[in-house]
Parts: structure tokens; C-alpha cells; sequence
């Protein structure tokens, strides 16, 4: 099966008091690279998330934000800075002597200051959140995995047309590469002819010798057949179920090279042509194997 490594989900959910948004982003590459960005006070949990996400993508980059907040009592509490507020307390009271002024210090004064009191570090119920957060990752994966899957069927079909060019391709060099041995014996007789503007008498046996060696150096046939042997290959990796974008790319490295071998080889201009019009979708397959997970 066909996956794309591009892909966008995101969730939220508040579970027993515990609010969690989870936003994940997969991009191509060549190897998995997951980056895990958590709240504070949860990087414990990263291990974990990230056998779930290894679990799912086997290849690309995936970019993941979670946020985690603790709405119950426990999870919100404030503390203060006693020194700090004591000490700035005096400092109020000193600068109203100084100022000369009546009553007592307001408590706007002291709450003024914004450092005197702050939110308390709470120790997070990580079991109690690892559950809640499991679910929820779980289900935005199966969105990413649909994604990639819908992506994936998108470049299945553009693979699909193309491997029929080259099939259709293939065939047609093969039937334009029969009789070389009755070309290269003809084009041998008009040279030799030409030469000794017909003077001297032609050796059927050796012109044949030398034919059947021409035509032995431009035989393709292996080329051809190890071609097909690679259309065939390609078609069953992109319907087994294991990901497939290293042996794809792989595989096109090698059926490049027996288009090559075979536009090297022939001294026929329609092969040659064609040969160029194969390597031009080549090229596109291999673009295209580039997004396949």
C-alpha cells in the first residue's frame, strides 16, 4: 500500500478535568525524525509517545505539539514569595513615612508588584494524564494514517499510468530491435560497396561474421527482460502492505540503468528516442517516490 508521508491532524479533548490539544504535521524524509514539543512537567511521557508514533509512521518527519492542562483544584494553586513580600511591605511602609502620609500601606500597593505572587509547581498525576493522552493520541493518529493513506492511493494511480508508458515503451523497443543481424549485414554491404566503389568482391561468409558480432554487442534483450523483471517488482511493493518508499527508490535507480545500457547499446534512432521520452517519466517516478513513506 501506497502512503504519502505528508500529512496534517489535530485533536482536542478535556478528559476528567485533564484539557488536552495535540497538533501533528508529517513531512517527507528520508529517515523517521519525530520532534516533541510538551508542556513543562510532562517530558516523561515522551518515551511513550514516541513508541505510539514509530508505531504508526514508519518514515518522515513528524513535527508534534502537545498542550496538557490540569483543570481540577489540585492542578491550580498559588504561592508567595514571603521574604520578598515582607521585605517590600517594609519598603512601602518606610516610603510613606517619608511621604508623610496617613493610614496604612493599601494592599493595592503590595499586590502592585506581579513576582510576589505566582502559580506553585504541582506535581503532576502522570499516570492519570498518560491514560487521557494515549487516547487521544492514538485516535489523531489513525486521522494522520487515513491521510497519508488517501495521499498515498492520489500517487498510486499517477505510479500506475506511468509504469504503463514504460510497459508499452518496452515492448516497442523489443519489436524495433528484431532482424539485427539482416541490418547490420545490409548497412555492412553499402559501406564496403561505397568504399571500393564496387571493385572488389564481397565475402558473404566474413560480412556475416561481422554482422553477427555487431548485432551480438547490440543485443538487448537481457535488458529488456530485466526490466520487466523490475515493472513487475514495482507493481507488487506498491500493493504489499509494508512501507515502500526505500525499495521504490531503489528500484528506479535500477531501471534507469537498464534504459541506459539499452540507448547506449542500439545504434537505432527510434530506440534512442525512445529511450529519452522513458528516462523524462522516469525522472517523474522518481520526483514522486520521493513523498512515499
Amino acid at each position: 500500500m501506497i502512503k504519502s508521508m505528508t500529512a496534517f491532524a489535530n485533536i482536542e479533548r478535556t478528559i476528567d478535568d485533564i484539557s488536552i490539544k495535540i497538533e501533528i504535521r508529517t513531512y517527507n524524509s528520508r529517515h523517521l525524525d519525530i520532534q516533541l514539543r510538551v508542556t513543562p512537567g510532562y517530558q516523561v511521557l515522551e518515551e511513550k509517545l514516541k513508541a505510539l508514533i514509530s508505531g504508526c509512521v514508519a518514515r518522515g518527519r513528524v513535527d508534534v505539539k502537545i498542550r496538557i492542562d490540569d483543570l481540577s483544584e489540585a492542578g491550580v494553586s498559588f504561592e508567595v514569595d514571603e521574604v520578598k513580600a515582607r521585605a517590600y511591605y517594609v519598603a512601602l511602609k518606610t516610603l510613606k513615612k517619608i511621604l508623610d502620609l496617613e493610614g496604612s500601606v493599601p494592599m493595592e500597593w503590595v499586590t502592585a508588584r506581579n513576582d510576589l505572587i505566582k502559580p506553585k509547581e504541582v506535581e503532576s498525576d502522570v499516570d492519570k494524564t498518560w491514560a487521557c493522552l494515549s487516547d487521544c493520541m492514538q485516535e489523531v493518529l489513525k486521522d494522520i494514517d487515513a491521510m497519508r493513506q488517501k495521499e498515498g492511493a492520489f500517487i498510486a494511480v499517477d505510479f500506475r499510468e506511468r509504469l504503463q508508458f514504460l510497459k508499452d515503451s518496452i515492448d516497442q523497443i523489443e519489436a524495433d530491435s528484431t532482424g539485427l543481424l539482416e541490418q547490420y549485414k545490409q548497412r555492412l554491404m553499402e559501406r564496403i560497396s561505397i568504399l571500393t566503389e564496387q571493385h572488389v568482391s564481397l565475402d558473404e561468409g566474413r560480412i556475416e561474421q561481422e554482422a553477427a558480432f555487431l548485432a551480438d554487442k547490440s543485443d538487448i534483450s537481457e535488458e529488456i527482460i530485466r526490466v520487466r523483471s523490475h515493472l513487475a517488482q514495482f507493481d507488487a511493493i506498491m500493493a504489499a502492505e509494508t512501507p515502500s518508499g526505500h525499495k521504490l527508490n531503489f528500484l528506479m535507480q535500477e531501471i534507469n540503468r537498464e534504459f541506459n545500457t539499452i540507448g547506449s547499446k542500439s545504434a537505432k534512432t527510434d530506440i534512442s528516442h525512445m529511450v529519452v521520452n522513458v528516462k523524462s517519466e522516469l525522472e517523474k517516478i522518481r520526483e514522486q517516490v520521493q513523498n512515499v513513506e
